[in-house]
């Protein structure tokens, strides 16, 4: 069982994948929908969720696409799925109202996802970068993470 959304899991990968692609120009966001075989339009949103949080930077123009905010070491997983769970389109779903759900189910659900959380604070862009190097899965011999 997976407790993050599919929108979290996504955007966990697509913050990891833009650190580990951004070199020397930024990820465009139809790259990052090929590799992980989604429609570009699934990934605008997290994206953007991403832009307004200060975990990416949007960068405009022929060359344009993504790049990280800051660098890689200060982003959090955590963050990253706070971010992602903000994103507009979870207004979309209704969410129910009943003392079943306000008094019991709730406060354990809570407890459980700051939990959750807290251990997901504790890995970086960077720990999963370094994880996905040691994978084969990065393009760039650069190792620096963060260009001004």
């Amino acid at each position: 069982m997976n407790l993050l959304s599919r929108r979290s899991l996504l955007a966990i990968a697509a913050v990891v994948d833009i650190a580990i692609h951004a070199r020397p120009d930024p990820v465009a966001a139809k790259h990052l929908a090929e590799r992980h075989q989604l429609p570009p339009r699934h990934l605008e949103t997290i994206l953007q969720a991403l832009v307004r949080a200060g975990i990416l930077k949007g960068v405009r123009g022929p060359k344009g696409g993504y790049e990280l905010a800051t660098e890689r070491r200060r982003i959090a997983a955590g963050d990253i799925v706070r971010a992602a769970m903000n994103a507009d389109d979870e207004a979309s779903f209704p969410e129910p109202h009943s003392v079943l759900v306000n008094d019991v189910i709730e406060p354990e659900i809570k407890q459980a996802s700051q939990a959750f959380l807290a251990h997901l604070d504790k890995i970086s862009v960077e720990d999963l970068c370094q994880r996905a190097d040691k994978a084969g899965f990065n393009s760039s011999s650069d190792t620096s993470d963060f260009a001004i």
